[in-house]
């Protein structure tokens, strides 16, 4: 369990966040219980348990005082209404992925990740010292919420195909099961993008109802399978570069509680970031390996389908930017950010990276 202490630790906020936790505790505060609808459900632990890393050190940060109850997808809501829930007041606050809502405006895939965006570590420091919550929050304003970063996958994989991929022709007429603007991207390349539930790819792609599915990363995709009905496992995951989730907050609930509690929130919040990024860097690996040992074909995406890919997505923002002004302001600070850590990646970070595979292929 984490304690006061060590959530301060782990934030790395020292005596910083000592001062900001401490009032929390002994100061007359009062009891708060609040209801948190997570789009995940429990049976993805990592995705799910970014809400219970941050209610559990909400509690902890406060002694007990404020108290937040999670719920999963239809115990409330179901895993596509947790926004509109907030919204609403039926519950103060959610655990999602922003570009589930994108159907009202696509400015919230942008808040998530979309197709050539950044890498994780890029988008953390967009949204922290970058401007880019500042951006999402004042977007939010017309939904009557605020958000938080509250954890990440990284990179996510490719897709599992039933036929190998070996030029952007194959993507003609290929069904696969993604949702969202990497959708509209494929489509744009002549596939059919299918909306189908994680519990369903497997049934399908067993029927050969769908011909590919794309779905997280290593860890998450051996759950349900697929390396029985579909051995061809690409990479890279150029539909999300990261995956930011989300905590939304009821404006007007987040502003009714004493400065100290939402102080603890923030704090909380971050702790919830890095750790799941943290747990699926150390998960993914193994499962990756077992995958392989289990039949997964790996698969480089072939060059042309990535330059393709990107023309589509250049030319999709392009259009949705013309006909909204929303969209195009956060796009640009978004891209701008992204060019300008690029610089820095080809300096550093890649070359060390590259370097580093390098030696460990030669053992």
């Amino acid at each position: 369990m984490i304690r006061r202490r060590q959530l301060i630790k782990a934030a790395g906020l020292g005596a910083a966040g000592a001062a900001l936790a401490m009032p929390a505790l002994g100061q007359g505060l009062p009891e708060v219980k609040w209801r948190l609808a997570s789009s995940f459900p429990r049976s993805l632990d990592l995705l799910h348990g970014g809400a219970e890393v941050f209610a559990q050190a909400v509690a902890d940060a406060t002694d007990g005082k404020f108290q937040i109850q999670i719920f999963a997808p239809g115990e409330v809501v179901s895993s596509l209404e947790a926004l509109d829930a907030v919204q609403k007041g039926t519950v103060e606050a959610c655990h999602t992925a922003l570009s589930y809502y994108w159907g009202k405006d696509p400015t919230f895939a942008l808040a998530t990740g979309v197709p050539f965006g950044m890498n994780s570590r890029q988008q953390s420091a967009w949204f922290s010292h970058g401007g880019g919550n500042d951006l999402l929050n004042e977007f939010l304003k017309d939904f009557g919420c605020s958000a938080l970063p509250a954890g990440n996958t990284g990179c996510q994989m490719g897709g599992w195909f039933r036929s190998e991929i070996k030029s952007a022709a194959d993507l003609n007429g290929l069904k696969i099961r993604i949702g969202g603007v990497a959708g509209k991207v494929l489509q744009r390349l002549g596939a059919v993008p299918q909306q189908i539930a994680a519990g369903e790819i497997y049934s399908e792609l067993d029927k050969g109802s769908i011909d590919a599915a794309a779905w997280v990363g290593p860890y998450d995709d051996e759950k349900i399978g697929l390396t029985k009905v579909a051995r061809f496992y690409y990479y890279p995951g150029w539909l999300a570069g990261s995956t930011t989730l989300h905590l939304v907050f009821n404006q007007a609930k987040w502003n009714d509680l004493p400065k100290p509690y939402r102080a603890i929130l923030t704090t909380a919040a971050g702790l919830a970031n890095a750790d799941m990024q943290a747990r699926y860097d150390a998960a993914n690996p193994a499962a990756l390996k077992r995958l392989v040992a289990g039949g997964a074909k790996l698969r480089a995406i072939p060059q042309d389908v990535l330059e393709a890919s990107y023309k589509a997505a250049s030319e999709l923002y392009k259009e949705i930017a013309d006909d909204n002004p929303k969209f195009k302001k956060v796009l640009e600070a978004f891209t701008a950010f992204r060019n300008d850590e690029y610089l820095w990646w080809q300096v550093a970070e890649y070359t060390y990276d590259n370097f580093m595979i390098r030696q460990r292929a030669k053992g």
